[in-house]
């Protein structure tokens, strides 16, 4: 809110350039919070598939919850006027690879009730196999329905 008023403000006294300036930071900030949020949702998303991989099994939460993620992913990424992306698929593999580390993490707690370490997990799970069904299902979960 304050860079609006200070928006208005540069506005009014004519500021032109400090306010593109201004202009450009408000939006650097708003791509970041989008990309933050996706990445968060690809965490949940590649939780998921590794205890889906790991436990050689699904449940219904489950199942539910890497639909909902696919969701928040696609609707967050698609550009609302332009009809584009925020993230092609090249960054978007790229955002799930990183968060693949925090989403091992949180699954050495959760697979077979907190059985394996991250380390031990880590080498159970292929990577390239786990990011590539969750762009799979990024990429077709619209036919699914």
């Amino acid at each position: 809110m304050e860079e609006l008023i200070e928006l208005r403000t540069l506005l009014q006294k004519g500021n032109i350039s400090s306010a593109m300036l201004m202009i450009d930071e408000m939006e650097e900030m708003s791509r970041k919070d989008i990309l933050n949020k996706i990445r968060s949702y690809g965490i949940i998303l590649l939780l998921h598939l590794i205890k889906q991989k790991v436990e050689n099994r699904t449940t219904r939460s489950w199942d539910v919850s890497i639909r909902n993620a696919v969701l928040e992913i696609q609707d967050l990424n698609a550009r609302p006027n332009s009809k584009g992306t925020y993230l092609n698929d090249q960054e978007l593999r790229e955002s799930l690879e990183s968060g693949y580390r925090q989403a091992i993490n949180q699954a050495s707690l959760e697979v077979n009730e907190g059985q394996y370490d991250a380390r031990t997990l880590q080498a159970m799970v292929d990577k390239q196999e786990i990011c590539d069904r969750a762009m799979v299902a990024i990429s077709s979960f619209l036919d699914d329905f």
